[in-house]
């Protein structure tokens, strides 16, 4: 088991997951997001191979347009 805090919230998951796992499981699949992991960005294009720690600390931002 590993705990994350995202956007200053305590979540554990039973197993570790990568970066693209954690934004399907928080429902944020398609959509346009930035991910910051222990003060520093995740190219989109590493999500897959970027696991998780223990103890890291993510910031997640979810694109929003409108006119």
């Amino acid at each position: 088991m590993i705990s994350v805090t995202i956007n200053g919230e305590t979540r554990s998951f039973e197993a570790p997951v990568s970066c693209a796992e954690l934004i399907e499981r928080l429902a944020l699949a398609g959509k346009r997001v930035a991910l910051e992991r222990n003060g520093e960005i995740v190219p989109r294009s590493r999500f897959a191979e970027q696991p998780l720690a223990e103890g890291d600390r993510l910031e997640i931002v979810v694109a929003v347009g409108g006119g």
